[in-house]
């Protein structure tokens, strides 16, 4: 599992460090870390790396003293290096060690020869700012950022320069890096977008640094995190120990939202699956799964709206359903009747059994009955804050679906998950995800580790069913009938 810390935290632990006198070693650690993926990059992209050329934007920090002993090693490399300075100082050890093999040393201001070096450079470090760093790059710094030729790669130290480090949000000019290589912690700005989509390929590299002593704000599960919290059937297991799930999905408009939403279940486990629907629907349901069961009975959670529209059986249905005190997965349809009873405090259900799973424009029109007049690209540009305003509204768990999904709880605590590629931006896709979560709420997971875990699988399936298809379109059906190996695929980690 991979955790970020709030930037002040990170600092804190450095300064920590700093003051046991450990500085350089902190500093050329991470700079050899640093200089090593600028070599595999080089090599990668030009074949070799004797005689390319790099270009180091070098702020006043720790960031830019890393670029700048990276440069080093480079220089040393046989690499043409042009550190471009962007403050009135920078770290001195680096620059005079740079000078002596040869490196160039450009002075801030002088745009002319920066913006020159930058057009011949085949890579650029952004050692600007880094975690320390609030809003967007202004002055020369913003002139640099721009100069940078789009077809060249560029490698940013911890975060782009010019995103904020602890929410994602992005105010101004910024970098758009293709690796962010990142040391001591993981930083949530590279979990959380829009920051995430302008941080590229992510690396780490230790430095050393003991734990962070303060709890992590964003985390995101890999396999063995999935291995360790799904929930595995033993010798003893029977189909009501498995799970059992209701779903109220589907209407004779969108008849698709059952089935892919039942499918999604299905193939994610659930033990039995009792399915409430108009009758056509119901026949859809039933010739694409026949193992579901039409009609009320006993249910360990239930998955609500997804393509629900005015029927008064169903709005009867999700009545009781979020009256009992079940674990609910809420989509589309349903998250209207949710949240509203939420509000007015009508909570039978503790916020770690209600999922929430709205899209930007669903997330929108919460805020809008909360209240608040937010438009869907504003909630784009800043899914943290907007699904933790929702989550601690209304008491919930909340799933803000997007090309990286948050899954965000009342107490602050966000996960996130980036696995699918964009060819999942497809119909009914939401609905099988869906499905997955209901699943394991059947199971008994609690509402964060079950969104959390049904987008993993989610965008790992949608990932293998590209693959299948060599890397071209794929369906919501491709992605729910892919979901068993990859869910068994991430299991064997458990083994691992």
């Amino acid at each position: 599992m991979r955790k970020a810390y709030r930037a002040t935290d990170v600092l804190a632990a450095v300064a920590e460090e700093l003051k046991e006198g450990r500085a350089d070693r902190l500093l050329h650690k991470a700079a050899a870390g640093l200089a090593v993926i600028c070599t595999e990059e080089l090599a990668a992209r030009c074949g070799n790396v004797y005689g390319r050329r790099v270009a180091l934007l070098v702020g006043t920090g720790n960031n830019g003293a890393d670029a700048l002993l990276a440069g080093v090693r480079l220089r040393r490399r046989g690499v043409v290096v042009d550190a471009l300075l962007v403050g009135d100082r920078a770290y001195e050890p680096g620059l005079g060690e740079l000078t002596r093999l040869g490196g160039y040393v450009l002075a801030a201001g002088d745009s002319d020869s920066a913006k020159s070096a930058l057009s011949r450079a085949d890579l650029v470090v952004d050692g600007i700012i880094g975690e320390s760093g609030t809003g967007g790059l202004y002055g020369y710094a913003a002139e640099l950022a721009a100069a940078i030729p789009p077809s060249t790669p560029v490698i940013a130290v911890d975060i782009p320069s010019g995103v904020e480090p602890d929410t994602g949000e992005i105010h101004g000019p910024h970098i758009k890096a293709d690796i962010t290589v990142t040391f001591a912690a993981w930083k949530a700005a590279t979990f959380l977008p829009p920051a995430s989509y302008a941080a590229g390929r992510l690396r780490f590299v230790s430095v050393g640094l003991p734990p962070i002593p303060a709890e992590p704000i964003v985390r995101c599960l890999g396999d063995r995190g999935i291995a360790e919290r799904w929930p595995v059937p033993t010798t003893t297991s029977h189909k009501y120990l498995r799970g059992v799930l209701g779903v109220v999905a589907g209407s004779d408009t969108y008849p698709g939202a059952a089935v892919l939403a039942v499918i999604g279940a299905k193939q994610a486990g659930a033990g039995i699956i009792r399915y409430i629907g108009p009758p056509r629907v119901t026949g859809h349901v039933l010739t694409k799964v026949p193992e579901a069961v039409p009609g009320f009975g006993q249910v360990q959670a239930w998955l609500l709206g997804s393509g629900v529209e005015d029927d008064a059986e169903q709005d009867r249905a999700i009545d009781t359903a979020l009256n009992s005190g079940l674990p609910c997965v809420v989509d589309a349809g349903a998250l209207e009747a949710c949240v509203r009873r939420r509000m007015a405090g009508e909570r039978s259900a503790p916020a770690d059994r209600i999922l929430l799973t709205p899209h930007a424009g669903e997330l929108a029109r919460i805020l809008g009955w909360l209240g608040h007049d937010v438009r869907r690209d504003e909630v784009e540009a800043r899914p943290a804050y907007f699904g933790l305003e929702v989550a601690r509204a209304v008491d919930a768990t909340v799933l803000v679906k997007g090309a990286t999904t948050l899954i965000t709880r009342p107490d602050g605590m966000i996960a996130s998950q980036a696995e699918a590629p964009p060819w999942l931006a497809t119909a009914g896709a939401g609905d099988v995800l869906a499905g997955i979560a209901g699943a394991l709420m059947s199971g008994g997971v609690d509402a964060f580790d079950a969104g959390e875990m049904a987008a993993f699988i989610h965008g790992r399936a949608a990932a293998e069913a590209h693959r299948s298809r060599g890397g071209g379109p794929i369906t919501a059906s491709s992605v729910a009938h892919v979901a068993p190996n990859v869910i068994g695929a991430a299991l064997a980690a458990r083994e691992g």
